[in-house]
């Protein structure tokens, strides 16, 4: 596991960096920390207590993954009460009220339903995504591929990617569940598949100018994406978290976010 070792330990060490230069994010990156090493530890776990469990995703979980996830879910809950922001405490304090049983259901819905419908499922999906990213990593599935959702998982993306080719740059999207990347066309809508330039607006602010908001004026939702060609050192899922401020005013401008990062933002 020392490569996927080496992804988490990037993804902290960006966190704990962009905490330090964005004060506004601090607490939200603070969270994060928290979370990631609670998830590099539990995909570790998992990787060897279930080393030959089927490498797909579109089915219920076996009775060996769901009482190994459970089995760690009480610890979460106690991570995110104490350190996450107050909608998470709250709520995590109730759930640890509940009994096992409970908590299975919540993460077997939640696995199922391809995204969390409320707070109760963020916290599942917390959970559960490391596992997703485990058994991605041992699929083989395409990278290349026309749809805007994951080819592996088929979630929506929570971000996408600009990646330095030749004299430009390619686009990826950022899967919001398996962290699988995949390669998209630059023009066109990954909501709605609008492919008019003229109703695809980029917008960028201040000291996050390597970060894109890019709007569709056809359905109205919008997508970050993190442009290494202008940062290199970014991690794509970590400096979309920091760029919050960012979310905040696209949805003033009434456009609605594709999909929610790992946090539920």
């Amino acid at each position: 596991m020392a490569v996927a070792s080496s992804h988490w330990q990037r993804r902290i060490e960006r966190a704990q960096e962009l905490s330090e230069q964005h004060r506004f994010a601090a607490e939200i990156l603070g969270f994060y920390v928290h979370v990631a090493r609670f998830q590099q530890d539990l995909q570790q776990r998992l990787a060897t207590v279930l080393p030959s469990t089927e490498a797909a995703i579109d089915r219920d979980l076996a009775e060996e993954e769901l009482a190994e996830l459970t089995s760690r879910f009480a610890s979460f809950l106690s991570l995110a009460e104490e350190y996450g922001p107050e909608q998470l405490t709250k709520l995590s304090s109730e759930l640890q009220a509940h009994r096992p049983d409970f908590w299975a259901d919540l993460l077997n819905a939640t696995w199922r339903a391809r995204g969390a419908s409320d707070v109760q499922g963020i916290l599942a999906l917390i959970v559960l995504q490391p596992y997703a990213e485990l058994l991605r990593a041992r699929a083989a599935h395409p990278n290349l591929h026309i749809s805007a959702v994951c080819p592996f998982c088929h979630r929506k993306p929570c971000v996408g990617v600009l990646r330095p080719l030749g004299e430009g740059a390619a686009r990826s999207l950022l899967c919001s569940f398996c962290l699988n990347e995949w390669e998209f066309r630059r023009i066109v809508c990954p909501g709605c598949g609008e492919e008019n330039d003229k109703k695809l607006s980029v917008y960028t602010a201040g000291d996050l100018e390597y970060i894109r908001v890019e709007c569709c004026e056809s359905c109205r939702t919008y997508l970050k994406t993190v442009d290494l060609t202008k940062n290199g050192r970014a991690e794509p899922l970590v400096d979309e978290l920091a760029s919050a401020p960012l979310d905040l005013w696209a949805c003033e401008r009434g456009y609605a976010k594709l999909q929610t990062n790992i946090l539920g933002m």
